[in-house]
């Protein structure tokens, strides 16, 4: 499918243009050096990653709090690991982790390229579910914040994606038209299906080709954009 008259492209973040895993991971390695934990990042992280997408989608519909969300997804995996920390220290390894991560600056391979292709022909924008400053740190850190006219997040809307509210705060705030955007990252029901219920198209990036039953488009790389828009 080729998309035309489009004018506004809104992207998700995390796992859609920052790498979040590979920058989670070096997040983690400077916590393990620091606190001498007696198991490896590798194993730790085998149990993160699951355990975050987990208490994420429980955040995304408000079934935990922030705060939940940050104990939980680190607690649970020293549990699992049968080591146990005091909650103290939990506390402690999540405002660690929340402080080091917008540090790394890894990006999805092709991020910049396609941003500087996408730059001449479209207004960019960012939706994302993320936390307002740490959000706005990734992106600076990573030098791609000057690509986006708008920055929509969920502390600022006041709720999260799929809700229906924060899609019409992004356009809002970028005075577009529902017919004139498309939608851009990971998630299939935070951000796929959640613009697409909202009434703009949508482009699922699917950059570890899992198989999927709905007759949605989608990418395996950002490159691929070029073909497209």
């Amino acid at each position: 499918m080729v998309y035309k008259n489009k004018k506004h492209i809104f992207f998700d973040l995390d796992h859609t243009l920052w790498d979040f895993d590979k920058n989670s991971e070096v997040a983690f390695e400077i916590i393990f050096k620091t606190y001498n934990f007696d198991f490896s990042v590798t194993d730790f992280l085998h149990h993160y990653v699951p355990k975050n997408q987990y208490y994420w989608s429980l955040y995304q519909v408000n079934k935990i709090s922030q705060e939940e969300l940050r104990f939980k997804r680190l607690n649970d995996v020293f549990e699992i690991l049968n080591k146990p920390i005091t909650k103290d220290l939990v506390h402690q390894i999540s405002d660690d982790y929340i402080e080091l991560l917008p540090n790394s600056n890894y990006l999805f391979d092709g991020a910049i390229d396609i941003l500087e292709y996408l730059k001449h022909k479209y207004q960019l924008h960012i939706v994302t579910n993320g936390f307002h400053l740490v959000q706005d740190k990734k992106m600076k850190n990573s030098n791609i914040f000057h690509y986006f006219s708008t920055i929509t997040n969920s502390e600022i809307a006041g709720v999260k994606k799929p809700n229906p509210t924060i899609f019409q705060y992004a356009l809002n705030l970028a005075k577009a038209k529902k017919e004139d955007c498309i939608m851009i990252g990971d998630s299939l029901e935070a951000d796929v299906e959640g613009a697409l219920n909202f009434g703009i198209d949508a482009i699922f990036f699917n950059d570890k080709k899992i198989e999927i039953n709905k007759n949605i488009p989608q990418i395996n790389h950002l490159i691929e954009l070029k073909k497209i828009l």
